[in-house]
């Protein structure tokens, strides 16, 4: 597990011995992280040990951190989960920087409308946040609900993407 300085507090980054990001994090929630790692791989199914950065993972967050929020589109992740969360998490990664979709949108985007409970829960079990970017899912009226890392995180995120994010 690496540490990495942000603005918005330490974050921990977990991958695999391929480079393959399975799991991001903030610090002070290293418990939820070890939770959803157990719940993805099962007890001892992910061995947490000093990681190798052959992808750029750390120089592609830090970009983003800067401000190329496009940096970390092409990051290499792995995650189990079930294949309706890997269906969610696709479906996030579509999420242009810079804007923000509700869970009823996203439950219609992967063709499940009535889903929407299920999307939220899929979303909420996300194991790779940013890079995934489950803090781009706002309630029905647009309020910041629901994040991991605290409200406070997912507005700067949401702030630092749209300050950031490339005009169309």
């Amino acid at each position: 597990m690496d540490a990495t300085p942000t603005p918005a507090g330490p974050m921990l980054l977990v991958c695999d011995e391929a480079g393959r990001l399975r799991a991001l994090d903030w610090e002070g929630y290293e418990a939820r992280m070890h939770r959803l790692l157990r719940l993805h791989y099962g007890e001892g199914g992910c061995v947490l040990e000093p990681a190798r950065d052959p992808s750029g993972r750390t120089s592609a967050l830090q970009a983003y951190l800067r401000g190329d929020v496009s940096a970390i589109e092409a990051l290499p992740v792995e995650t189990a989960g079930t294949p309706f969360q890997r269906e969610v998490w696709r479906a996030l990664r579509e999420i242009p920087a810079g804007t923000t979709t509700t869970y009823a949108r996203l439950a219609e985007r992967i063709g499940r409308p009535t889903a929407v409970r299920a999307v939220g829960a899929a979303n909420g079990a996300n194991p790779v946040g940013i890079v995934v970017p489950c803090h781009r899912v706002v309630g029905a009226n647009a309020s910041l609900t629901g994040y991991a890392g605290g409200i406070e995180r997912k507005r700067w995120l949401i702030d630092h993407e749209r300050t950031h994010a490339p005009r169309a």
